[in-house]
């Protein structure tokens, strides 16, 4: 389940703890076949496309989605790639009112790596914005966790 923590103010932050090794996890975040089975808050949607995902320093994302009735471009730059503890990239839609924003996303293996303790901090979120981002990720990682406990996702 999906714990919203104190983060500084104009930031978003999940915790969740999967029950898979977290090279899997961090897979599932770089992999453009994985990220189109949860990368979205919209459940049972089987439109979204992965159009570029360049898992690399200075990479690029490109992440197509419908959700409720609109057709979200979602971009950024991977500013950190660390398999299997850490991501950084940018993070901005078509049509948002905010300069993009920064997403780190952290795995950490909990005893035998058998579970993983994923931590998700969004920053430089207007307020306005906020609330929008933690439903939109949390609704993400019910659909990851699902996604990296099936038994054949890669």
């Amino acid at each position: 389940m999906a714990t919203p923590s104190a983060t500084p103010e104009a930031a978003v932050q999940v915790k969740r703890t999967i029950a898979a090794p977290r090279e899997k996890v961090f897979e599932a975040w770089v992999n453009p076949k994985l990220m189109a089975q949860w990368f979205t808050r919209a459940k049972n949607n089987p439109e979204v496309r992965v159009i570029e995902a360049d898992a690399r320093a200075g990479g690029k994302y490109l992440v197509e989605t419908p959700c409720e009735g609109k057709l979200f471009r979602i971009q950024g730059t991977y500013r950190v790639v660390r398999p299997p503890e850490k991501l950084v990239f940018t993070w901005w839609w078509e049509g948002a009112d905010f300069e993009q924003s920064l997403v780190t996303v952290e795995f950490r293996a909990l005893g035998k790596s058998a579970f993983t303790e994923l931590t998700l901090t969004h920053e430089q979120l207007p307020a306005t914005q906020r609330e929008e981002h933690r439903k939109g990720w949390e609704g993400c990682l019910d659909l990851l966790e699902t996604a990296v406990q099936a038994p054949a996702n890669g």
